[in-house]
């Protein structure tokens, strides 16, 4: 029994390092996509030239752009003294999805790891200070994740920021709308004890 031409293996394996794919969703997907060739494979194909050759990161934030700038950071009508700073794009799209913030973004890239050799140059830390200082920002609001990495990367940027003028605050963390206490670890529950307010 013979196995996949090295077409279909090489794109097995490429769409195996993708986020949630492993090698057996990866063979999946593959075979659904040579299944579907006409209504699947070919459109997609056409739809990821066209993102790799006019899409990039936004030279201000970070985010996706088609241009030099994003859509956000050209938007007259978002408030350019707030900004907030997420790891990802995909932080940035969720923010946006809740539609409660109407700021601009600054996106890390990622978070600090020394043992991945991340610094913060890397994570275009250093721009942010510089875009604060520039802009006129009042308010950073760190919109970073509740990890060890995280953490260590809402500090590091505090400590960038010091001295610009703008308040740095970061997202409450805590008990979810609509969750019980029995069905949360025990991370949140403390992150929500120590983070009470007045009622």
């Amino acid at each position: 029994m013979t196995g996949p031409g090295s077409e279909i293996e090489r794109l097995i394996e490429l769409m195996a390092k993708l986020p949630g794919l492993g090698p057996r969703s990866a063979r999946r997907a593959a075979l659904a996509l040579v299944k579907r060739r006409e209504r699947l494979l070919l459109p997609l194909a056409q739809a990821m030239a066209e993102v790799a050759e006019r899409v990039a990161l936004c030279e201000v934030c970070g985010h996706v752009a088609t241009g030099p700038r994003c859509g956000i950071c050209t938007d007259a009508r978002r408030d350019a003294t707030r900004l907030c700073v997420v790891e990802d794009v995909a932080d940035l799209w969720a923010l946006e999805r809740a539609g409660v913030f109407k700021g601009r973004y600054h996106v890390l890239g990622g978070t600090l790891s020394a043992l991945d050799g991340v610094t913060p140059e890397s994570l275009r830390i250093p721009e942010l200070a510089a875009r604060v200082r520039a802009e006129g920002v009042v308010e950073v609001i760190l919109a970073v994740g509740a990890t060890m990495d995280g953490q260590t990367t809402a500090h590091v940027v505090a400590d960038y920021l010091e001295g610009t003028g703008a308040e740095v605050t970061s997202l409450a963390k805590g008990v979810p709308v609509g969750g019980e206490l029995d069905y949360l670890d025990d991370g949140t529950i403390s992150a929500a004890l120590s983070a009470r307010k007045a009622f």
